[in-house]
């Protein structure tokens, strides 16, 4: 991997717009897109900046996240990230166990019949998170939390992943000026947020036509412009207004 990624001095950018590859045809459901990448990245504010958007355009829309959108998965959220102090760490496969679990609740009670009524669902974090985090950063094998992902999502993929990306230090030093530390900023160093953040470019350079990588490190309006572009491209000129002076979306790989 390039050494600029791992040492975590700046994004890789590219010259020209990619990232995103439109289906041949709309699919038969609601779209689903999720919106990963390392802490600090801002997930949450863009996933509702995204709702509120394609709301204004007509779309039906659910946001959720996770772990929790249930309440059994809100419990879970509760157990995983907000472990109280002098707790003893949580094994790594334990932890995608339970993500999994909370993942699967959420697939059944929410994503999936929300999908099926042809509602777009937009989830802050999904299956890729726990390949980044337990696979990458913690060294599980990743085709054993494949296996695990396949049998909690019954093979639901998503239809467009935004990927957030900055450097594991700067994403770590947003989140200690915030209230929402959870156990991953506290008790994990930032080798482990490193090899998190190169598992997530991994991943979408593994898989072009459905992630879009985002540069992270500028500021909100930035970041919203180039999100709301890699959404148009997936929706197409019929479902979406096509608006001039976008940033680029980066080439992941």
């Amino acid at each position: 991997m390039d050494e600029r990624r791992r040492s975590g001095r700046g994004p890789i950018r590219a010259a020209t717009l990619g990232g995103v590859a439109r289906p041949a045809s709309p699919p038969t459901r609601g779209w689903f897109i999720t919106i990963e990448g390392p802490e600090g990245g801002g997930k949450t504010t863009q996933a509702a900046r995204l709702e509120a958007w394609l709301r204004g355009v007509g779309m039906a829309v659910v946001r959720t996240r996770e772990p929790g959108g249930t309440k059994l998965g809100e419990q879970l959220r509760d157990l995983l990230l907000n472990a109280p102090a002098g707790a003893a760490q949580i094994d790594p496969l334990a932890d995608a166990f339970l993500f999994n679990a909370a993942r699967r609740q959420l697939v059944a009670e929410v994503i999936r019949p929300e999908l099926d009524s042809g509602v777009t669902v937009i989830c802050a974090r999904f299956a890729d998170s726990t390949l980044a985090y337990q696979g990458y950063g913690s060294g599980l094998d990743l085709e054993t939390l494949r296996s695990l992902e396949a049998v909690a999502t019954d093979g639901l993929r998503p239809d467009l992943t935004i990927l957030l990306d900055l450097p594991a230090e700067l994403g770590l030093a947003r989140k200690t000026e915030t209230v929402d530390q959870t156990r991953f900023e506290t008790d994990f160093d930032v080798g482990f947020h490193r090899r998190v953040r190169d598992g997530f470019l991994s991943l979408a350079a593994a898989d072009v036509g459905r992630f879009a990588v985002v540069d992270a490190e500028t500021s909100e309006e930035t970041v919203w412009s180039a999100v709301r572009l890699a959404v148009e491209r997936l929706l197409g000129p019929s479902d979406a207004p096509n608006e001039p002076d976008r940033p680029a979306v980066r080439i992941p790989g």
